[in-house]
């Protein structure tokens, strides 16, 4: 099954997160299938704390991806702005 899902990179106590389409059996920061974006909650500025392509995300949720919760709350937020 594929995934929308969240992927952590960063420093320690500055996680930067990469929204990864992926298979849900690969270890969260193997190998995906496609980047569609990225989330930065330690952001100092709104314009640069987060970023998705909603065409690609569209289109993966169209093809059966499932987003994960956190991802889903992103998402809904980035449809309402």
């Amino acid at each position: 099954m594929v995934t929308i899902r969240l992927a952590r990179g960063g420093a320690n106590k500055r996680p930067y997160y990469r929204i990864e389409v992926a298979d849900r059996r690969r270890a969260p920061n193997g190998k995906c299938i496609e980047r569609v974006g990225f989330y930065n909650p330690k952001a100092v500025t709104a314009g640069e704390r987060f970023r998705v392509d909603m065409a690609r995300v569209q289109y993966w949720l169209g093809h059966g991806a499932k987003p994960t919760e956190r991802v889903a709350d992103l998402l809904k937020k980035a449809a309402a702005a």
